[in-house]
């Protein structure tokens, strides 16, 4: 009786997990994906510290070790952000690693990521929420890198250059070029993200 108990849980979660929609997630239920839309949408909300200060992450689980250090604090853990991104059948890349990452650029499914908010007028891109200093657009792919991130419990969701740890980074530039080598710089854009704080919702669609 456990185990059908179990299953029948199980089989809710995922139901409820690929049929709700953005706006009815929870810190309890941070992330749903659409496996037809191919769309993986996860709660988070604005640190208003990163709207004035540089960083290299774009959004981080907020328990992991970086969680004070992005722009958002995910509520959804690295690892259930892996799994729903595989649910969508989007391809991890898995080629960079801890020796080759500040010469090698991460590769796998590319995605359109885009931010909402309640009472937001619209959906606004990364590239209209991320001031990049070199205004290149900025290029997010599944890396996928699950083993690294599961050791290294930093919690990297998506990270602004190629990252060995970081589920998703940007492909436009390699490990180090924003800390170590100084090539770019990025922060939040306050002119149009709400204030610290607030509640947001971030969506990747398989391009």
């Amino acid at each position: 009786m456990k185990k059908l108990l179990c299953i029948a849980g199980l089989i809710f979660f995922y139901a409820m997990t690929a049929f709700a929609g953005p706006m009815d997630l929870t810190p309890e239920h941070p992330v749903i994906f659409d496996k037809d839309k191919r769309t993986v949408s996860f709660l988070a909300e604005v640190n208003g510290k990163y709207l004035f200060q540089e960083t290299r992450h774009f959004a981080v689980f907020a328990d992991g070790s970086n969680g004070e250090k992005s722009v958002f604090r995910g509520f959804v853990p690295h690892h259930e952000f892996y799994e729903a991104l595989m649910k969508i059948n989007a391809v991890p890349g898995n080629n960079m690693t801890l020796g080759n990452k500040e010469t090698t650029r991460v590769e796998g499914q590319e995605f359109a990521v885009s931010v909402t908010w309640e009472g937001a007028k619209r959906s606004y891109t990364i590239d209209e929420i991320i001031i990049e200093s070199n205004k290149a657009p900025i290029v997010m792919k599944f890396g996928g890198n699950l083993k690294n991130a599961m050791e290294k419990h930093t919690g990297c969701l998506l990270c602004f250059d190629s990252c060995p740890v970081g589920v998703v980074s940007n492909s436009v530039y390699t490990y180090g070029a924003i800390e170590k080598r100084k090539e770019v710089t990025m922060r939040g854009n306050k002119d149009i993200l709400p204030p610290d704080g607030t509640r947001v919702i971030i969506t990747l669609a398989v391009k």
